[in-house]
C-alpha cells in the first residue's frame, strides 16, 4: 500500500486538491441526534457519485504526502480534541424527553423489572446497571456485565461503540445526582438509538451474494452490497498509490450498478428527455415572468375581485333561500286560511239552509213575530236599567267597604305601633319588667263598636299615671345620686393629682441617687486607674534600680512591697465601698421602683373603676332616657 521515491530524501508528489477528508465527515462529530448520519460503530461511509471527476472521499482518515513519497492510512477516527457536548443537557425538558424515550424503550421491549417516570428520575446505581445490560444485549446477546470494576467496563462500551462524548469512572458511583443523570440518560438514548438502527439495518440489510436481486436501498442512501465493497476497495487501493483519477472505475460500477438494478437506457434517454423539456418551460416561464413583472400582482387582484363576487353571490344565494323560506311559510299561512274560510263558508251555508227550513216551516204570523220582537224590546230596557242600578249600587257598596278598611287599617297599624312601643318599654306582655302586673295591651274587636276603645283608653289611662309617677320619683333618685358620683369622682381626680406629684418627687430623687451612683463609680475608677499608674511607675523604678546598682535593693523591694500591700487594700477598700454603694443604691431603687408600681397600680385600678361607674351612669342617660318615656307616655294618654 505504500510508494516508493525513485530518488531517496525527494519530497514526495504535493496534492493540488483539498483534502480528502474534512472535519465534518469525522465519526467523532457525528452527535446522536444528527438524522443522516450513516455510520454505526467506528465506520463512516460517503456515497460515491459516478460519472463525476470529483475528488473521492477517504473513509479511514486523511490523506498525506510526506517526505520520501509516502502515503499514511490513518484509522483514528475521533481525534485527540475534547468535543463539546451540543445537546441541551441542563435543560429539564429534554431531560424528561429522554427518560420519556428511556421508559417507552423499555416497556415496549419487555424489560422485566417494573420502571416509571418517576423512578428513573433518580435511579440507583444497581438499576443503572440492570438498564444498560438489558439495553446493550440487543447489540451483544452474550454480553454479561463484570461483576467488579464496572466503572471501567460501561464508559469502555460506549468508547468502543463511537460515543463521542467521555464518560468519567467516577459519574459511575453517583448516577442518579443531578449533575451526573443528564449525562448518562443522554448515553442510554444514544444507545438505544444505535440499537434502532442496528435492528432496521438487519431487517433491511442486502446479501453479498452475486445471484441475490437487490431492488432497494437503505433509508440512509448507502447499498450495503458486493459491488459497492469492490469499487471501494479499488478506488482506496488507487487512491493509496497516488491515483486521483477514478473515471475508469466509475464507468465500471456504473455498468455493473445497471445491470444489478436493470436499468433501461431507453427510460433513461427518455428521462433526460422529459428534463430538457421542464428546464425549457422553466426557462420559458422565468422569460414570461421577467416580461410581465406585475402579472402575480394582476392575478392576485383577479383572484381577489373573484373571492369578493363569490361571497356576494354565497350571501345573495342566502338572502334569497331566506326569503324563499319566508314566501312558503305565507304561502302555507295562505292556505291555511284559504281552507278554514271554506270551511266557514260551508258551515254558513249549511246554517243557512236550516233557517230556510225553519222559517218555511214555521206557525207564527208576522204580527206575532213582529209583538214578540217589541216585547223582546221592552225587556231589555228594563233589564238594562236594572243592571245599571245594580252595579251603581255595587259600586257604593264597594266604596263602603275600601273606607271601612282604610279606617280598620289605620286603627291597626296605630295598635301595632302602640304594641312595638310598650314592647319597647317592656310593658307589654303582663309579666315584663316595667308592667307592675297591668295588662297594656289592646285587643281591638270591630264588632264591639266604640265603646271598646272607650273602655281600653280607660283602663290604659290610669296604670300608665301610676306608672309615670313612680317613673319621676326614680328620676328623682337617679339625679341626687349622680350628683354625688360627680363629686366623688372630683375628689378622686384630686388625690390622683397628689399621687402624680408624689411620683414625679420620687422619681427625681431616684434621677439624683443615680447620678450620685454613677458620680462615686468614676471616681472609684480614676482613683484605680491612679493606682495603676503610680504601680506602672514603681515597676519602671524598680527596672531602673536592678539594671543600675546593686545597693539599696533589699529597702527598693520592701517599699515596693509596702505599696503594693497598701494598693491592695486600697483596692479592697474602694471596692468594698462601691460594692456597698451599688447595694444600698439598688436596694433604695427597687423600694422604690416597688412602691411607685404599687401606687400605680392602686390608682390605676381607682382610675377604671370610677371610670366604669361615670360611664355606665353617663351612657344610660337616665334623664332623658325617663324624659322621653315620661312624654310618650302623656302623649298616648291624652290620644286615648
Amino acid at each position: 500500500m505504500r510508494r516508493s521515491s525513485s530518488i531517496a530524501g525527494s519530497t514526495g508528489r504535493p496534492s493540488m486538491m483539498a483534502l480528502r477528508v474534512q472535519d465534518s465527515n469525522k465519526m467523532g462529530l457525528h452527535t446522536p441526534q444528527m438524522k443522516d448520519r450513516g455510520t454505526f460503530g467506528k465506520l463512516s461511509m460517503s456515497k460515491p457519485t459516478p460519472g463525476t471527476s470529483e475528488r473521492k472521499v477517504s473513509f479511514f482518515g486523511k490523506r498525506t504526502s510526506g517526505a520520501g513519497g509516502s502515503r499514511n492510512s490513518q484509522y483514528g477516527v475521533f481525534g485527540t480534541e475534547k468535543i463539546k457536548d451540543p445537546r441541551p443537557l441542563h435543560d429539564k425538558a429534554f431531560i424528561q424527553q429522554c427518560i420519556k424515550q428511556l421508559c417507552e424503550f423499555l416497556a415496549e421491549n419487555d424489560y422485566a423489572h417494573n420502571v416509571s417516570m418517576k423512578s428513573l428520575q433518580s435511579p440507583s446505581v444497581k438499576d443503572f446497571l440492570k438498564i444498560f445490560t438489558f439495553v446493550y444485549g440487543f447489540l451483544c446477546p452474550s454480553y454479561e456485565l463484570p461483576d467488579s470494576k464496572f466503572e471501567e467496563e460501561v464508559p469502555k462500551v460506549f468508547k468502543e461503540l463511537g460515543y463521542p462524548f467521555a464518560l468519567s469512572k467516577s459519574s459511575m458511583y453517583t448516577v442518579g445526582a443531578p449533575h451526573t443523570w443528564p449525562q448518562i440518560v443522554a448515553a442510554l438514548v444514544w444507545l438505544i438509538d444505535c440499537v434502532k438502527l442496528y435492528a432496521a439495518m438487519r431487517e433491511n440489510a442486502p446479501s453479498f451474494d452475486d445471484g441475490q436481486n437487490r431492488g432497494g436501498e437503505p433509508d440512509d442512501g448507502i447499498v450495503h452490497s458486493k459491488v459497492y465493497m469492490d469499487y471501494s476497495m479499488k478506488c482506496y487501493e488507487q487512491f493509496m498509490k497516488g491515483g486521483d483519477n477514478f473515471e475508469e472505475l466509475d464507468a465500471e460500477v456504473q455498468s455493473k450498478l445497471k445491470d444489478l438494478f436493470n436499468i433501461d437506457e431507453f427510460q433513461i434517454e427518455s428521462l433526460a428527455a422529459d428534463n430538457k423539456r421542464l428546464h425549457e418551460e422553466i426557462a420559458r416561464l422565468e422569460k414570461e415572468k421577467e416580461n410581465e413583472p406585475d402579472r402575480r400582482v394582476s392575478l392576485r387582484n383577479v383572484k381577489a375581485s373573484l373571492q369578493s363576487d363569490v361571497q356576494k353571490y354565497q350571501a345573495y344565494l342566502a338572502n334569497l333561500e331566506s326569503h324563499i323560506a319566508i314566501l312558503d311559510q305565507k304561502n302555507e299561512g295562505v292556505n291555511e286560511e284559504v281552507e278554514i274560510a271554506e270551511m266557514e263558508v260551508e258551515a254558513m251555508k249549511q246554517e243557512n239552509a236550516r233557517l230556510q227550513h225553519i222559517f218555511d216551516n214555521q206557525k207564527y204570523t208576522v204580527a206575532d213575530i213582529e209583538r214578540i220582537n217589541h216585547e223582546r224590546n221592552e225587556l231589555q230596557q228594563t233589564i238594562n236599567k236594572l243592571t245599571k242600578e245594580v252595579e251603581a249600587e255595587e259600586h257604593q257598596l264597594w266604596n263602603e267597604e275600601l273606607k271601612y278598611a282604610r279606617s280598620k287599617e289605620a286603627i291597626e297599624m296605630q295598635l301595632a305601633e302602640y304594641h312595638k312601643l310598650a314592647r319597647k318599654l317592656k310593658l307589654i306582655p303582663v309579666s315584663a319588667e316595667n308592667s307592675k302586673g297591668h295588662d297594656f295591651e289592646i285587643q281591638f274587636n270591630p264588632d264591639a263598636g266604640p265603646s271598646c276603645l272607650v273602655k281600653c283608653s280607660a283602663q290604659i289611662k290610669g296604670s300608665l299615671m301610676e306608672i309615670i309617677n313612680q317613673t319621676e320619683e326614680e328620676i328623682r333618685k337617679a339625679t341626687q345620686q349622680k350628683m354625688a358620683l360627680e363629686d366623688a369622682l372630683e375628689q378622686m381626680h384630686v388625690m390622683v393629682a397628689d399621687k402624680k406629684s408624689s411620683v414625679k418627687t420620687l422619681k427625681e430623687e431616684a434621677e439624683k441617687l443615680d447620678d450620685l451612683y454613677h458620680q462615686k463609680l468614676k471616681e472609684a475608677e480614676e482613683e484605680e486607674q491612679k493606682c495603676a499608674s503610680e504601680l506602672e511607675l514603681l515597676e519602671k523604678h524598680k527596672q531602673l534600680l536592678e539594671s543600675g546598682v546593686n545597693e539599696g535593693l533589699s529597702e527598693a523591694t520592701k517599699e515596693l512591697h509596702d505599696l503594693q500591700r497598701k494598693y491592695q487594700v486600697i483596692l479592697q477598700t474602694k471596692t468594698e465601698e462601691r460594692r456597698k454603694a451599688g447595694d444600698n443604691l439598688h436596694r433604695l431603687l427597687e423600694a422604690i421602683a416597688s412602691h411607685v408600681q404599687s401606687i400605680e397600680k392602686y390608682l390605676e385600678e381607682q382610675n377604671v373603676k370610677i371610670e366604669k361607674d361615670y360611664k355606665e351612669f353617663m351612657s344610660e342617660d337616665l334623664l332623658s332616657t325617663l324624659t322621653g318615656i315620661l312624654d310618650s307616655y302623656k302623649k298616648k294618654a291624652e290620644s286615648l
